[in-house]
């Protein structure tokens, strides 16, 4: 059966600068396989080719791109995480938000009590909502 997973492409080589960032901000995330170029290889030894990782349970992959694109992440395109508490969420909102952009400050906007978007300062997007 097939799988499908978000797909993370860095550039730069902050791919595990960005892993560590989400690593500590959210529960249950955690590696679950790293690859990473080595000398010789199109990418900067030591960065990462290809990993696999958990945010809040759900399984994602990454890779810190060896070709330097004209494009980057883009908000049109997020993830969504819910908390149960709003401690919780304002500190995500905290951390993802530094040296970020936010989009929408943490604010009740009728669809939500507490909801706000950031893009973190990697470039990727993070709706943070407050569960009714």
């Amino acid at each position: 059966m097939p799988t499908a997973r978000p797909f993370l492409m860095f550039q730069g080589g902050s791919a595990q600068a960005a892993l560590d960032l989400y690593f500590a901000t959210f529960p249950d995330s955690r590696m679950v396989r790293v690859e990473h170029w080595t000398q010789g290889e199109p990418g900067a030894a030591g960065t990462i080719k290809v990993a696999l990782f958990t945010i809040c349970g759900r399984e994602f992959m990454c890779s810190d791109s060896p070709i330097k694109h004209d494009f980057s992440f883009t908000p049109s395109s997020s993830t969504f995480v819910e908390f149960g508490s709003a401690a919780e969420l304002e500190q995500a909102f905290e951390t993802l938000s530094e040296g970020g952009q936010v989009l929408m400050p943490l604010d009740n906007y009728g669809f939500s009590q507490r909801f706000g978007w950031v893009n973190d300062r990697f470039g990727v997007s993070w709706q943070l909502n407050l569960a009714a």
